[in-house]
């Protein structure tokens, strides 16, 4: 099976170079790294979620997670400095390509009603986000044990500042944008 990695060096990173324009093969926008980030605003009340949190993103992401603390304390929440609200994985070099093959190829399509993303989902900065409402999308995931749906943001950053040239470096990868008339 050729992986997506194999296939940028071989062939997307030249067919990006010359579609745009660019003559330092370096300049070629590339995946930089993949951060996948759980918020768990209801650790405030019921510690055992980031236990959950942790185990759901080892099995998706094949990588322990980080977890996230407060930076403030805010007391409309009962939130403290330092309590765990979320937890974060950042995927690099293969994993960060067999991660991203298998959300292509294997979770998109498993989305219910899944009709494409939006490609105005970047942040100006070339870099792509996209959320989940329902972890059991992921095949490592098994339905019949899950306790409660938790929601995911999956976030693509690339190499290059400019939101066009990394749509061109995810269209390569044929990644499941909308057809300009679809809305929604």
């Amino acid at each position: 099976m050729n992986t997506y990695q194999a296939q940028y060096k071989k062939e997307i990173r030249d067919q990006l170079a010359k579609e745009l324009g660019v003559e330092n093969i370096m300049q070629v926008p590339n995946l930089e790294k993949i951060v996948v980030n759980m918020g768990m605003g209801e650790a405030v009340g019921n510690s055992s979620v980031i236990d959950e949190a942790v185990e759901i993103l080892t099995l998706i992401t094949g990588q322990k997670p980080v977890i996230n603390k407060a930076k403030a304390s805010i007391a409309t929440f009962k939130l403290r400095e330092g309590m765990p609200v979320g937890v974060s994985v950042t995927l690099r070099g293969k994993r960060m390509w067999d991660f991203f093959e298998k959300l292509v190829k294997v979770v998109f399509p498993r989305v219910k009603d899944f009709r494409g993303v939006s490609a105005k989902a970047f942040d100006k900065q070339g870099n792509y986000s996209v959320g989940f409402d329902d972890h059991t999308v992921f095949p490592e995931i098994d339905r019949n044990k899950v306790a409660k749906i938790r929601g995911l943001q999956v976030t693509l950053v690339t190499t290059t500042d400019n939101d066009e040239y990394a749509k061109a470096l995810l269209s390569k990868f044929e990644f499941p944008f909308k057809k300009d008339g679809e809305s929604k």
